[in-house]
């Protein structure tokens, strides 16, 4: 176990509930229009459950993908990671529950929560498990119901949010395909910018935190902005330097969707042309957890991101959270 292996992206699959809330139904829901949404997220529509199903009905459909694609049963697994904002419940984690509804016998896993980072947290998580030797099959799963969280009267947070699900699987690489660095961060500064207050140690359910709509998004939308423009360019920078890489050298930029306008900045700044940028916002909006898988599925339907490409992720959630990938693609 003290070799260090290669660690590559070997499948890959997504799900969205087929339910679609669109500006035209938001219209009526609460004061604004699609061309306000438009021009301020980018956002069309996005897919939201109906009652009664759970994250880890999503995340169990986009594992099944995955795991069809790759040509393997669950119990060929060794772990399974679940990164999500919204867990079916504070316990058991969703991961167990992912685990029994796969039949994936014999297999461990857990929750990992770092917002809209989750994804890329957890897919270093997996990768570092795979690289020590311990495992050589891991399912790493980014899923969220964002709509059991949002508040539907509340306009600068209904827009921007939707369900879905992307899970990927990850071996050991030996042609070279692989992870190749990541650079995370927090800043715990940004706590009070974007936070749901209800629910836990510090305020438990009760009719008070109810009646205050405690349990769903609050969202400081200028700090966030402000920082994920400014944070996610700068560690998308020192991750190239550090590798001896330019944007020239990426080709294909996947960054967390949570705004259009903020992913076109931080490619700007990067020094990334639009070209090489993955967007589908338009359709999803901000499914948290599940955005750079979908995103992946995005590049891959389109043509955009094939064998051997230099993919560059980048994240920036509540915490704040802050992260990057660098990997070259496998398939």
């Amino acid at each position: 176990m003290s070799q260090v292996l290669g660690v590559k992206i070997s499948a890959l699959g997504t799900y969205v509930p087929p339910r679609l809330l669109t500006n035209a139904d938001l219209e009526k829901m609460v004061d604004t229009t699609n061309q306000w949404i438009l021009e301020r997220t980018g956002i069309r529509e996005r897919h939201v459950v109906d009652k009664g199903v759970a994250t880890s009905d999503l995340a169990v459909e986009a594992a099944k993908k995955a795991l069809a694609q790759r040509g393997i049963e669950p119990s060929d697994l060794d772990a399974i990671l679940v990164a999500t904002v919204t867990p079916d419940m504070l316990f058991p984690a969703t991961a167990c529950l992912v685990q029994h509804k796969l039949g994936a016998e014999q297999v461990w896993g857990f929750d990992l929560i770092a917002a809209c980072s989750s994804f890329v947290y957890a897919l270093q998580v997996g990768t570092q498990f795979v690289a020590s030797g311990a495992h050589k099959k891991v399912l790493v799963i980014g899923a969220d119901v964002m709509s059991s969280i949002i508040d539907y009267t509340d306009r600068a947070t209904c827009i921007i949010f939707g369900d879905g699900a992307g899970a990927v699987i990850l071996e050991p690489a030996n042609d070279g395909n692989a992870m190749i660095d990541f650079l995370h961060e927090v800043d715990g500064s940004g706590g009070a910018s974007l936070y749901m207050p209800g629910g836990g140690s510090l305020n438990p359910s009760t009719h008070e935190t109810v009646d205050k709509k405690m349990h769903y998004v609050h969202q400081d939308g200028q700090a966030v902005f402000k920082f994920a423009v400014r944070k996610m360019g700068e560690v998308c920078l020192k991750l190239l330097e550090r590798n001896q890489l330019t944007a020239s050298d990426i080709d294909v930029f996947i960054a967390h969707q949570a705004n259009k306008r903020i992913i076109m900045a931080t490619a700007d700044r990067v020094g990334l042309p639009a070209e090489k940028v993955i967007l589908n916002i338009d359709r999803y909006g901000n499914t948290t957890s599940a955005t750079i898988p979908l995103a992946m599925q995005t590049a891959r339907d389109e043509g955009k991101l094939k064998k051997g490409d230099l993919l560059l992720l980048a994240s920036v959630g509540a915490g704040f959270t802050v992260g990057a990938t660098l990997l070259r693609w496998a398939y």
